[in-house]
């Protein structure tokens, strides 16, 4: 018998559902180190580490901010950190010191988990720059004078570093939380208290930390692997980040939701993705269209058996329609779904199904709305709602609608209105048989290969570049990415600046997928007549300048 569209649960419940259902099932493997957990074990190392965590001082509603890749215990935190009432920050692993110095303050974290580093940037090194109290205080009273909030860095390792607690010593102090602590804990914690914060830009520049819930994501998670059939029986491979909604909850929380196996990738990798679907005989596999692009054109393709697969999530970015029919039919693929919604819907907002009638609606459209969801296109000028056939803003209200954005209330009632509805800034429209499709944005955000960019915070870095006077960043059309960031800049007189110098400024400052691709430098700007510059028009112009991009 299906449950009703919305329950009120915390994810520790989900979890021990989750144990009930298929306790000897395994519930997370890493193909490539063979590293295996059932739901049981993994339930006992959730526990493990959750009393570890109160044995060094977490109290309930304490922010843990985790900056790590998808190691064996991220998902184990995510889990643990939700079991005693704490918050977990999920941090981008491609920040740099500028913003993850603005997150620790804005989020006032007052833990944080890190690994040594991903590609160039050393997260151990970088800590010990903010927080260089590290090497002189006790690790259980750090006190550092930039970040007030800052009581605990963790790595998430067995190594040990000076000033900071290692996996191991957390998970061996679990002796000193006691059975009762621990329940009374649990039993404080309600299904509406905040359980997770996303960071995600603006228009201002400014990242924004995303409130959700337990219902919020729980709800979410469970009607999402309804669309895909997900039962205790599905391996579902998933090499997106983790740190990203995209991982922690369309992946995560909708095996949970299920009690089907989490086939983990520590990152993307188009032959360890291979590997790992054949190896662990998946059923689904999630990526964005450039994931699934780079398999599909893989010289390696042919090699690897993928008669197992038959659903998944293709997401993050507009899916070429090309693509998907090329999954459904060179991977099996032929229940693979889509899923539409933002961070702040939790984000599923709209699902395609795995028993779609037609591939057209399969490829073309991002599905109807989700049991619980209510979805309209609303006139952004006036606030009508409008019919099937009609363009306007798609907006959404229901479960899945984020608590708000930490400490920034208004910009919180910048984006849900009096009526509770979410306004997205996509535009679409939906057909008479409630069939959505994204035909553009209202904001300027660039999506590049599954990645937001948002151009206000890269104009306000390059803005920094003695001798610039001004400065536009647009998405130039890309092949390969959806989009690739372009800066139109316009210099002060007698300055000579070269593509290479904009580049090698934000190189190591700003996560590098933000670093303009494409540069131009030119005398001035199209502009309205009240003087606001059309960015439209730049994007024409990029279009035609760089049309290989």
């Amino acid at each position: 018998m299906r449950r009703e569209i919305v329950r009120e649960a915390t994810l520790g419940q989900l979890l021990d559902e989750a144990v009930k259902k298929a306790p000897n099932n395994e519930a997370v493997v890493y193909a490539d180190r063979d590293y295996r957990e059932t739901w049981q074990e993994f339930s006992d190392t959730v526990d493990r580490v959750a009393k570890g965590l109160m044995a060094i001082g977490v109290k309930k509603g304490e922010k843990v901010a985790i900056w790590a890749t998808n190691v064996p215990h991220w998902v184990t935190l995510q889990f643990a950190v939700a079991r005693i009432g704490a918050i977990l920050v999920t941090v981008n692993t491609n920040y740099k010191i500028s913003e993850i110095e603005y997150i620790l303050k804005q989020s006032e974290s007052e833990s944080i988990f890190i690994i040594d580093g991903y590609r160039d940037t050393d997260y151990v090194n970088i800590l010990y720059e903010l927080v260089p109290e590290l090497r002189s205080q006790p690790r259980d009273r750090l006190h550092p004078e930039k970040f007030p909030h800052l009581r605990r860095v963790i790595f998430l390792g067995p190594e040990k570093h000076r000033g900071m607690y290692s996996m191991n010593e957390v998970m061996s102090m679990a002796a000193q939380t006691t059975h009762q602590e621990y329940v009374a804990r649990q039993n404080s914690i309600l299904p509406h208290d905040v359980v997770m914060m996303q960071y995600t830009s603006g228009t201002t520049g400014f990242p924004k930390g995303v409130m959700l819930t337990h219902c919020n994501i729980g709800n979410n998670g469970y009607w999402i692997g309804v669309n895909e059939n997900l039962s205790p029986d599905d391996r579902v491979c998933f090499p997106v980040p983790l740190f990203h909604c995209f991982g922690c909850v369309l992946a995560v929380m909708a095996c949970v939701n299920h009690a089907s196996t989490m086939v983990i990738l520590e990152k993307y990798d188009p032959v360890n993705v291979m590997m790992s679907v054949e190896f662990e005989r998946a059923t689904a596999l999630y990526g964005v269209p450039t994931m699934f692009i780079n398999i599909l054109n893989h010289p390696l393709f042919d090699k690897f058996d993928f008669s197992t697969l038959r659903t998944g999530i293709m997401a993050g970015s507009p899916c070429p329609v090309k693509t998907m029919e090329e999954c459904v039919e060179r991977m099996n693929m032929r229940e693979v779904t889509i899923v539409f919604g933002l961070t702040e819907t939790s984000p599923g907002m709209t699902q395609t199904r795995y028993d779609e009638p037609s591939l057209e609606r399969k490829c073309s459209t991002v599905g109807k709305a989700l049991p619980g969801v209510e979805v309209a296109i609303i006139d952004p000028n006036t606030g009508k709602h409008l019919g099937p056939g009609e363009h306007g803003e798609i907006c959404c209200r229901g479960y899945n609608v984020m608590k708000g954005y930490y400490n920034m209330p208004e910009e919180t009632a910048e984006v849900i209105d009096e009526d509770g509805w979410l306004h997205s800034g996509d535009i679409g429209m939906v057909d008479k048989d409630g069939y959505y499709k994204i035909t553009g944005r209202l904001k300027d955000m660039i999506i590049r290969g599954g990645e937001n960019i948002y151009p206000k915070e890269v104009e306000d870095f390059i803005h920094r570049i003695e001798g610039i006077s001004d400065v536009q960043v647009i998405g130039v059309p890309s092949k390969k990415y959806g989009e690739q960031p372009g800066a139109f800049i316009i210099l002060e007189p007698g300055v000579n600046m070269m593509t290479e110098d904009v580049q090698d400024y934000c190189r190591g400052k700003i996560a590098w997928y933000k670093i303009p691709k494409y540069v131009a430098f030119v005398d001035e700007y199209p502009l309205t007549a009240s003087g606001k510059v059309m960015k439209y028009k730049l994007r024409e112009m990029a279009a035609q300048m760089w049309p290989d991009a």
